[in-house]
């Protein structure tokens, strides 16, 4: 997710799960990998990628907040909404999101979903919509926070009685998508995985979509006739405005399903019932949206920062500011990020635009989703999620001077640092948490050492590691490189050789050191490219360790360990036989 792509949204959703994929994350198998999709997903064509089955920035509420907080900054006029599959306890987790400050929340029923899910989940995951949303009405009604919050639910909604239905369960919004794409011309072959669908709704393949008849003209009018049967029911019902059918269970005719003989002995009174609170006039607690949420922006140290920044913004004049930060200034550099990306998109601000200089702790997801021409330069530490979805600017992490301790033993940034960056470079005098650089598609980073499960997932960039890793390194990573400092010879331990080959800087071939020359480090060798970010990170951070290592590299080069993905070598393999083709 890049600034520019995040400035350009209406709404913004972070989907927990979804009703037929719930936790299991998905593959999107290499030969569906185009140039056009890897060029959108910052990978490299040809190579698989994987969707982490967990949300490695997500273990609580309290980190669903703040990534909620993160995306507000990015884009403040942008709604933000999270999904969550119906099951027992929704109701719980709708809550904890709402208390988080989402605008919206989606409930996902489990008759939904793409035809490329797995057939265990098609079958044996999650429950029907009606339960989820009734169970979700009921507690945010009876916490008093179904007014700051958007209600949607989906999963097979088709027609107008389902969307009464749902009102009258408590959705204010409904998600219609099997319906929709069937009538473009989906005959449900359940095959969107394999890139052969017959009618060229779900496939890369340009013979394939040519098949293709769908109109804009046919959803319309299939949602003109949802709607119009949703208006007959309502005057049925006797209501005039569709906010008075939300949440009036009491209104569903239950007597003859219930009384049905196939239906006897089932309990549905909790299903439809109505909290016991008082009216909305005398006092009691909203049942539908009406409220907005407070984000707190105002506060946003970056409000400064966009106001001394006004002579790069608009005229591109290099500008310096200084400033004091504190753990309570969480997310630094998005906002100001957000607006250089609507101005000047994604190519942003040329070179050092803006530097920031600042000093003292920074709070969470400092830098996150930062803009090209911006340089975030930080004398102290950092929290988690540091650099998380860099887009191009730069964050260099130094500890202060009077900082006794050695760096490369102590903590300078948090977890989950680097989260899915796709450009820009960062340098960490000192060691990072767990989870450090996971999905990243394209930044170059030095670090002095880090926790478990470094660079798991990623599909670009260099990493530069100078000091000791934690375990599971490398798992699932089918791009990029790393180098890793392996001075006690004990790094392949700790490293996932799943998908990953380990071999000495040095032990290249000469025609993969011609491959990465043309690929992954723009004219750079292996040997190079490592020395120009060392080089980098001593001058930057006034590195120590990165200065002994460059005046004794004879001596240190052939500790170090390159990791090299297997999927990845074999794709810029095909991608330079390719181009020795056309060029002849």
């Amino acid at each position: 997710m890049t600034a520019e792509y995040l400035s350009s949204a209406e709404m913004l959703q972070i989907k927990i799960a979804q009703g037929a994929k719930p936790g299991e994350g998905g593959q999107l198998p290499g030969k569906k990998v185009s140039e056009y999709i890897a060029e959108l997903r910052y990978s490299t064509p040809g190579v698989e990628l994987i969707s982490p089955p967990p949300h490695h920035d997500i273990y609580s509420i309290e980190d669903i907040a703040q990534l909620i907080h993160d995306l507000k900054n990015a884009n403040p006029a942008a709604a933000v909404s999270v999904k969550l599959v119906s099951e027992v306890g929704v109701g719980t987790i709708a809550a904890g999101v709402a208390k988080a400050k989402s605008d919206h929340v989606t409930i996902s029923g489990h008759d939904g979903g793409t035809g490329a899910s797995p057939w265990s989940s098609i079958m044996h995951a999650g429950t029907p919509w009606e339960l989820g949303l009734a169970e979700t009405q009921q507690t945010l009604t009876l916490n008093r926070l179904r007014g700051r919050i958007a209600v949607q639910v989906d999963g097979q909604m088709k027609t107008g009685r389902d969307v009464v239905i749902g009102a009258l369960l408590g959705a204010d919004e409904f998600g219609f998508a099997t319906a929709p794409l069937v009538v473009e011309g989906c005959i449900m072959m359940r095959k969107c995985h394999l890139n052969t669908c017959p009618v060229g709704v779900a496939t890369q393949d340009p013979v394939l979509r040519r098949k293709f008849e769908g109109r804009p003209e046919h959803v319309v009018n299939y949602l003109f006739f949802v709607a119009e049967e949703a208006r007959e029911l309502m005057a049925m019902l006797g209501v005039r405005r569709f906010e008075e059918l939300i949440g009036r269970a009491d209104l569903l005719d239950t007597r003859q399903s219930v009384e049905h003989w196939k239906a006897k002995g089932l309990d549905f009174s909790r299903i439809f019932h109505l909290p016991d609170v008082p009216p909305v006039h005398l006092g009691g607690p909203a049942r539908h949206h009406c409220e907005t949420q407070d984000h707190g922006l105002e506060k946003a140290l970056d409000k400064r920062l966009i106001e001394l920044a006004r002579p790069a913004l608009e005229r591109g004049a290099k500008v310096t500011i200084e400033t004091p930060i504190r753990n309570i200034n969480r997310t630094v550099g998005t906002m100001l990020s957000g607006e250089i990306a609507r101005r000047y998109g994604h190519e942003g601000l040329p070179g050092e635009s803006i530097h920031v200089r600042l000093a003292g702790s920074a709070g969470q997801s400092f830098g996150a989703f930062l803009a090209r021409g911006v340089w975030l330069d930080l004398i102290g530490d950092t929290n988690d999620y540091c650099g998380k979805g860099l887009s191009g600017g730069r964050i260099s992490v130094q500890p202060s001077a009077k900082f006794r301790g050695e760096p490369t033993e102590n903590i300078i940034t948090g977890n989950v640092a680097l989260y899915g960056a796709i450009e820009g470079e960062a340098f960490f005098r000192g060691v990072a948490g767990e989870r450090f650089g996971v999905r990243n598609s394209g930044a170059r980073a030095v670090v002095e050492g880090l926790g478990d499960h470094g660079c798991e997932y990623m599909t670009g960039g260099t990493i530069v590691v100078l000091g000791a890793t934690g375990r599971n390194f490398a798992a699932g990573m089918s791009g990029g490189i790393a180098y890793v400092l392996d001075a006690q010879g004990t790094f392949a331990r700790y490293c996932n050789t799943s998908m990953v080959s380990l071999e000495p800087m040095l032990a290249e071939t000469e025609q993969e050191a011609k491959l990465a020359r043309e690929f992954w480090h723009k004219g750079e060798s292996d040997e190079a490219a490592a020395k120009h970010l060392i080089g980098m990170h001593a001058r930057l951070t006034g590195s120590v360790q990165a200065k002994r290592i460059l005046e004794s590299w004879n001596e240190y080069r052939p500790k170090f360990v390159k990791v090299f993905p297997n999927e990845y070598r074999r794709a810029l393999g095909e991608l330079a036989a390719r181009q020795k083709r056309l060029a002849a």
